[in-house]
């Protein structure tokens, strides 16, 4: 019944007509289409439920009782999944930061042995820099 109102109504509009409107609309009209489809979907759902409507609620009320205690659990659960991610990141961080401080310190090293290489180490000359004997007269 549902599929047949929708085929009607998108028949009537037409796509082409239909995608004009749409790019055209208010974000207004958008939640109103929302609010109407969920109106609809939840008296579809009522009328086509297997339960009496005395049924229906005592499930309903008894999923209301249960909220609380899964929001509690949906609860500790983030709160245990985030105290591991953040010691996590912290054990990175801690690695991360002893190997920049490795690296750091190597390069140091490096420099001083780098320069102490340089002070006792004389500069050679290079070859084409040197006098030839063609550069002298005779």
């Amino acid at each position: 019944m549902f599929g047949v109102v929708l085929w009607l109504v998108s028949n009537k509009i037409g796509v082409k007509d239909r995608d004009q409107k749409m790019s055209k609309t208010s974000p207004g009209s958008f939640i109103s289409g929302v609010l109407l489809g969920t109106a609809l979907g939840a008296i579809t759902g009522l009328l086509v439920a297997p339960r009496t409507g005395r049924e229906t609620r005592q499930l309903l009320k008894k999923s209301a009782d249960a909220l609380p205690e899964l929001a509690e659990d949906v609860s500790t659960s983030v709160q245990i999944q985030a105290d591991r991610l953040s010691e996590s990141a912290l054990r990175k961080w801690d690695q991360t930061l002893s190997r920049l401080q490795e690296a750091i310190a190597a390069g140091v090293d490096a420099t001083k042995q780098e320069r102490q290489t340089l002070k006792h180490t004389k500069p050679e000359v290079p070859a084409e820099s040197r006098p030839s004997v063609s550069d002298y007269k005779l």
